[in-house]
Parts: structure tokens; sequence; C-alpha cells
């Protein structure tokens, strides 16, 4: 739900939706700057932000491998962080409408393949140097060495030349066309630092300078006094605290302690609601559940045990007691309905103990399953794990729970052992998602799914401007996933997030966890 006492804080005539976007992008000679560049200039609020104060943010999934680099940040609490500092190119507001940030505006020829970006002239670093063209270049080539771990690098790979025609001035062009290339640069990752950067002291054009940083426990800050934004950046000082357990998350928070928190317990949130002392925002996203099967590893390289599993799932079950209704069921797709793209003529897959059975007795296989689960994975992440066990149990599937530690979940489970819990936050466009995780050389492709006729059709669709042929492309890959892909995935669930009664401003946004990652910049303290 919306804070009633928040507003509508997106920066007014710059954004352009995505129909919007395809359209003028595809037409020949038609140019982005044609959006008007008005980032800056807050939006008529009907409660005037005010200045001051320390905020006290906590958040999940804070390791102890965390560093400053964004190229490393694999988790919320980084990139939550990590935005306070920097800018990115472009964002996507809480009406998914992408915006200009620090790319002032853009041109593209036709196919696709030829971009300019005009970068945003008058902004300076923390440092006092000024931004320019460079600046972007050095940043987004970070991601993408060869030798690159970064989580952006696959988004980054079509690029053939990135190089500056000018002080402000941006060239790229790309392998093969992508009509995305403006939402790419939104990534919380593609963040721009100063040319030379070791990215280890957090300097950007961002609303607040880095002060002090203990992996995964704490970061501190305090506000930019040159600020280029006037609509960011209220509060004086703030620290950032990696709060795993989420009852002490949910004592800060009604103490007075946290004044902002996220990965609120949905089995509490129908009662902290109720709470005089603290609003509750629920935002439907794109945020969804998963469980991963490897499929380069036995037994899950047989597509027949895959089924079987995503048959033997009671997904409205999780839905009831584990989110107490605060999502959506899921349907073994990570495209949300709510995305244009989405295929909404998929059966939906039921709870089926008989089909997943015979599915079983298809693969051959009758030996035990290990489920590794965390609540580092997701809120409710053991719950869910026992709920799949009783339910797959009726098809005569043994899933044995093996608890692993919150703390090195990240590190040593995730994309290592054969099945595993998981989430994922949302992306901007279908694209970007499939990109990021279901590409065959995507870093975060926790299943190992791989598909060289899925790969092709993702790249072929981004030069597609024709809105029909697109969706049925989509379509496309979205069966694919659902006939022969890795993950269950049972659930989306709503961000849960929670704040002091003193504050102002928060304003959902479904794109990303957190107000898009960026609610300690933009709330502020009631007078």
């Amino acid at each position: 739900m919306r804070n009633k006492e928040g507003t509508d804080r997106h920066v007014a005539g710059a954004a352009l939706d995505r129909r919007e976007f395809l359209g003028r992008t595809a037409a020949l000679g038609v140019s982005a700057a044609l959006i008007a560049s008005s980032v800056g200039r807050s939006a008529l609020a009907a409660d005037t932000p005010g200045k001051g104060g320390h905020l006290k943010v906590g958040l999940i999934s804070g390791t102890v491998s965390d560093t400053l680099d964004p190229a490393t940040w694999n988790s919320g609490f980084m990139q939550i962080a990590g935005q306070m500092f920097y800018n990115q190119l472009t964002e996507v507001d809480e009406n998914g409408k992408l915006v200009p940030v620090l790319a002032e505006s853009w041109d593209v020829k036709p196919g696709a393949t030829e971009w300019v970006f005009r970068i945003r002239k008058g902004v300076s670093f923390h440092n006092g140097k000024e931004l320019t063209a460079a600046d972007v270049v050095y940043s987004i080539n970070h991601h993408r060495g060869k030798d690159s771990k970064s989580a952006a690098r696959a988004l980054l790979t079509p690029i053939k030349d990135l190089s500056t025609t000018g002080p402000n001035e941006l060239s790229v062009v790309l392998a093969s066309g992508d009509l995305d290339l403006p939402y790419v640069f939104a990534n919380a990752h593609l963040v721009i630092a100063p040319e030379g950067s070791k990215f280890d002291d957090a300097v950007g054009t961002g609303s607040y300078i880095f002060d002090s940083y203990k992996p995964g426990t704490v970061v501190s800050c305090h506000r930019n006094p040159n600020n280029w934004r006037p609509d960011r950046g209220f509060v004086e000082s703030m620290e950032i605290l990696g709060v795993n357990d989420p009852t002490a998350r949910l004592n800060g928070v009604e103490s007075g302690s946290l004044h902002l928190i996220n990965g609120v317990e949905p089995r509490i949130a129908a009662m902290l609601a109720k709470d005089s002392r603290v609003d509750l925002y629920s935002i439907s996203g794109g945020g969804h559940e998963t469980f991963p099967m490897r499929c380069d590893i036995a037994p899950f390289k047989d597509p027949n045990l895959r089924l079987a599993m995503k048959f033997a799932i009671d997904r409205e079950s999780i839905l009831k007691r584990v989110l107490g209704g605060y999502g959506k069921i899921g349907n073994d797709n990570p495209i949300p309905s709510y995305d244009p793209m989405f295929a909404g003529d998929i059966p939906q897959r039921q709870y089926d103990p008989d089909k997943a059975a015979f599915y079983l007795k298809k693969a051959g296989y009758d030996g035990p399953i290990v489920l590794s689960v965390s609540e580092a994975a997701f809120v409710g992440a053991v719950d869910t794990g026992q709920i799949f066990q009783a339910s797959a149990k009726k098809a005569g599937i043994d899933i044995q729970l093996q608890r692993e530690p919150d703390s090195s979940y990240w590190d040593d489970v995730w994309m290592k052992k054969p099945f595993c819990a998981s989430s994922w936050l949302g992306k901007p466009t279908a694209n970007l998602l499939l990109s990021y995780i279901y590409k065959s050389d995507a870093p975060w492709n926790e299943s190992f799914w791989k598909r060289p006729n899925f790969d092709a059709l993702l790249i072929q669709v981004r030069a597609e401007s024709n809105e029909d042929k697109r969706k049925q492309m989509y379509h496309d890959l979205q069966m694919m996933i659902y006939e022969d892909g890795g993950s269950v995935i049972p659930i989306f669930n709503n961000y849960l997030n929670a704040g002091s009664k003193r504050l102002r401003g928060f304003v959902p946004n479904p794109a990303q966890d957190f107000a898009n990652f960026r609610a300690p910049e933009i709330v502020w303290f009631a007078s």
C-alpha cells in the first residue's frame, strides 16, 4: 500500500514508457533527445521535504564477503547501499517509465546497433572532478573485461565499441541491435565513478558521501552538500545496517531504533499494518522465489525429473501459509503478469502428485533429493521448503531438507549445490531479466540451463520493433522455460517494507525492492 503521507516524487516530464520508447527509437531519424531533460526538478508535492536528521536503515542479505566494488554486488544490501553514492545513466521510475539521469538524452540509428548518449553537464563527483563521457566509458568498461566477475557483464557483451565522441558525448556500437540498451544502463551495478577509480572509495555523483564501512554489517555516510539533485538526499546522515534476523528488524522499526527496513515477514505483515508507530508498504512487483535445479548435474539433467518437481509443489499452500496472501501464484515463468510481454495464455501448473509421480517414474529415479535452504535466500525459505517436502512426499519424492548457515549461503551454497532456495528482484524489461538469469552464458544462470535456440531468439528479439512479433517471440521464450527450464518458481512475493511514521516521501516502485533501491535517499523526517 502507498503511504498516505508520501508523495509522487518522480521526475516530471522526463519519463518515457516502454511502448512510447520503442515507437520513437524504431522510427527512422527519430531521436530520444525529444525526451524533455528535467531531472533535478521536484514534482509538486503535498508535503515539502524537510532536511536533517540521522536515518537508520535495516536490511537483509548483508554478508562478510560484500565489497564496495559495484562489480561484486550480488546482494540487495550492497545494491541499496551503493545507490546512495552513485548515479547511473538512466533510471526506471515507479510507473515503469525510463528517465534520463546522468545521460541527458540519446539518439539511435535504424537497426538499433549505433547509439549516441549525451552526458549531463555541470555534475561533479564527490572529489570535485566534473563528470565527463570518459568517466562513463571507464565505469562501464569496469564490468566488460574478460576476467570480470560482474553480474552486469552478460548485459554488456553485445557492445563492440564504447568510446567518447566529445567531452560529454558517448558512442556505443553493438554487435546486434538492442532497443533495450537505455534500460540496460539503469542496472544497479552500472554506476558511474571517476576515470581511474579503484572502486574502493565509493566516490560517485550521488546524494551521499561515504564515511565508513564494515562488510555486511554497516555502511555510514553523510549528505552531499553539492548534490546536483534537489529531489534526493534529505537526511543529514545515515547508517545502513545489515540485520539478517527478521525479529531484530521488526523490533528495531517498532522501537524506533531503526527507521526503515525491508524483508518484513509476511506472517506478521498484517499485524504490523495495524501498528500506529509504523507504515507498512506492500508492493506487488517482479520479485519471485525460486528453487533452481542444476541442469548440469544428475539427477536434474533429466527434464522429466524437473517436471516431476514442478508438479510436486503446492503453490497455493505456500502463498497462504508462508506469504499470508502477500503475493501471487507463480507458474515456473519468471516474467511477472504486469509485464507487457507476459505470456498470459500459458496454462497454470497445478499441484498434481499423480503427474509428479508419473514424471518421476519416467525419469527412472528413486533416490532422495537434497534441498538446501536458508532464510538468507528469502524470508520464509525454510517454511517453504518444509511445505515442498510434505507435498512432494505424496508423489513418492523424498526431499531431504538441509538447513544451511545464513552468513555464507550466497557464497557456499547458491550456484554450487545441486538444488537450493533462491530469490530474484524484478527487472525493468523481460529481456534484461532473461539475459540476467537464463541465457546460457549469464554469470547468474543459477540453474545452469543452456539452450542455444533460446539464446538466439533472445538476441533476435532485442532488435525487433514490431510489437506483435516481439510478443510472440517472448511468448516462445517463456514457453521454453515453462516446459524445460531448471527452476521451480512457485510464487511472486510482494516487496514488504516498513518505516517509522515519522518518515515521509516513500514511493513504492515495482521495478525493485525498497523503492527501486533508492528509499533511503528519497525519504525525510517530518518536522
